[in-house]
């Protein structure tokens, strides 16, 4: 009896050790191309490893302080934050809707965020404070159509996906119309298409952190309920779970840290996809493990390609999005042909 339960209990200790691992190599990596990150090109303005070190003891040149602090430091931050926004809710919604092809981006989530943002963009750039809850609303309205859609005596996790494309696709359809009638604004338009960076600062940081941390945190501590609706809708309710609300409440969720990223950098495709399906074959399904560390590699993914882009057309940039949606699509076919699910 001892031995089986020493036997469990080192099994448990191996299981848990290795996804503690993974976790902290995810996080070293992520460490280092924020730092390459917010090195590169530093040297050109004549900012040595002396002057950051002098500028994070509190000292050091005003200028570099603010090159450094209010320029660099935010776009790293604001791409780390936005990867880990978009893989967790696409950790989420994959949960939810039990299928590994579900994404903000291909269900229509980030399409109604992003319809919503370039309206205030391009329409209303007075009010640039507003394009955060905007987004959201776009999000939570193409949430709220698909549900509505998929909705039949509950809702069926394939119907949902279903009903997610064709928003998505619909949403994006007027995002062009939008975008075809204020052409004369090109770059912007570009920018939030691709998913860039380059327009990230420290206000721009401080405007969306509040959405991100509460988007974050809620889907932290909801991650055990998705383990339990993972179990089938009526295992489940036979647990005491409301399926239908809880469910819903995690889609608002999933929206709200789209809308969030949506925000921050524009249209990122396939973080979402890409982050928690990687880290589901490698973990397993556990999403109070799945979560933290999808966040962890979507942070790494958008920061590298932001890294990569600035060194591929250096000196100019290639959009953090533009990468992403290069690397996205064959990983997506791969998902599909080993995919239990016909979408």
């Amino acid at each position: 009896m001892s031995c089986t339960a020493d036997h469990a209990d080192l099994s448990f200790f191996r299981k848990t050790s290795g996804k503690i691992v993974l976790a902290l190599f995810l996080s070293a990596g992520l460490l280092t191309l924020m730092l390459f990150s917010w090195k590169m090109g530093l040297s050109e303005l004549g900012i040595s490893m002396n002057d950051i070190f002098q500028v994070i003891c509190g000292k050091g040149d005003e200028v570099k302080r603010l090159i450094l602090c209010e320029i660099r430091l935010p776009r790293i931050l604001m791409g780390a934050l936005t990867g880990a926004c978009l893989a967790v809710s696409g950790a989420i919604l994959q949960g939810v809707m039990r299928n590994p092809l579900a994404s903000p981006g291909i269900i229509g989530v980030s399409s109604g965020g992003g319809l919503c943002g370039l309206l205030i963009l391009l329409l209303y750039p007075q009010y640039m404070n507003l394009q955060l809850p905007a987004s959201f609303a776009g999000a939570m309205a193409a949430a709220l159509l698909i549900y509505a859609l998929a909705w039949k005596r509950g809702t069926d996790p394939v119907r949902l996906v279903l009903a997610g494309v064709a928003v998505s696709s619909m949403l994006g359809a007027i995002s062009g119309m939008i975008m075809m009638m204020r052409a004369e604004e090109t770059g912007k338009i570009l920018d939030f298409t691709f998913g860039s960076l380059s327009a990230a600062g420290i206000e721009e940081l401080l405007r969306v952190l509040p959405y991100m941390a509460v988007g974050l945190i809620l889907a932290l501590i909801m991650s055990s309920r998705i383990n339990i609706l993972a179990l089938g809708d009526d295992t489940a309710t036979s647990l005491g779970m409301k399926v239908e609300r809880t469910r819903f409440f995690l889609i608002l969720i999933a929206a709200l840290l789209a809308a969030s990223a949506v925000s921050a950098a524009g249209l990122i495709g396939f973080v979402g996809l890409i982050a928690p399906h990687v880290i589901r074959m490698i973990a397993g399904p556990d999403n109070r493990y799945l979560i933290p560390v999808s966040g962890i590699l979507g942070a790494a993914l958008v920061v590298g390609c932001d890294f990569a882009g600035r060194i591929i057309a250096e000196p100019g940039e290639l959009p953090a999005g533009l990468l992403l949606a290069l690397l996205g699509p064959p990983f997506f076919l791969w998902l599909l042909r080993r995919s239990r699910y016909e979408v």
